[in-house]
């Protein structure tokens, strides 16, 4: 469903991935691990088409993502992939409804029905009770459900998530990978998550271990 092949990126002298092929198939929970510096999150900006990489290819769902103009790869990566960051990157000024419904608004969808499908999502992470508060009055782990539920509301192909848990306590943390584990169950959905997180890698499907630039196992 998701396939990289001969990935590399460099920042000036600096070469960050070094020839990255990889295959993540639907309904996948996959972590990527690796020390400060492998690769990861610029790894995760390639396969979430927010960065180009100098040479190899990317493929999601058949689409061969490097093909794509511009205004068609804004409109594919509205589509098709969901992000979840370690800080929620909510913004402050609207309510949870409002975060949640701005990805369905900006690809199109009529007002009426993004609300109505950011609602259901909301109500299915238990935060039909919230959807009206702003996030300086929702809880850590609140916010990141909420995140949560913007990175579904296109319904895409697969999530990307950074550090997702980091923010967050243990509590919170545990709610959350649970979370990640009926949303695959239940959706079917697929997840790529970047984490130092060694409880929640565990327990992913598989673990992509980056080091240097290149996969070690």
């Amino acid at each position: 469903m998701i396939k990289t092949n001969g990935i590399t990126k460099s920042f000036g002298p600096l070469q960050v991935l070094k020839g990255i092929s990889l295959a993540v198939n639907k309904g996948e929970i996959v972590a990527i691990a690796g020390p400060s510096g492998a690769g990861k999150t610029t790894l995760l900006q390639i396969i979430g088409a927010l960065d180009a990489p100098d040479s190899g290819e990317l493929e999601i769902n058949g689409t061969k993502v490097g093909n794509l103009k511009d205004k068609e790869l804004a409109a594919f990566r509205n589509h098709n992939i969901g992000f979840v960051f370690q800080f929620h990157q909510l913004l402050p000024e609207f309510t949870a409804l409002e975060n949640v419904m701005i990805p369905a608004l900006i690809g199109k969808e009529k007002l009426q029905t993004a609300e109505k499908k950011a609602k259901d999502i909301l109500d299915f992470l238990g935060l039909s009770d919230r959807i009206n508060h702003k996030p300086s009055e929702l809880s850590g782990g609140e916010k990141q459900r909420v995140a949560v539920a913007r990175a579904l509301i296109n319904n895409p192909a697969v999530i990307l998530a950074d550090e997702p848990s980091g923010s967050l306590d243990t509590k919170n943390k545990e709610e959350l990978h649970a979370l990640f584990f009926e949303l695959r169950d239940k959706m079917k959905q697929t997840f790529i998550i970047v984490t130092h997180d060694e409880q929640l890698a565990k327990y992913t499907d598989r673990i992509i271990h980056l080091k240097d630039g290149i996969v070690i196992e």
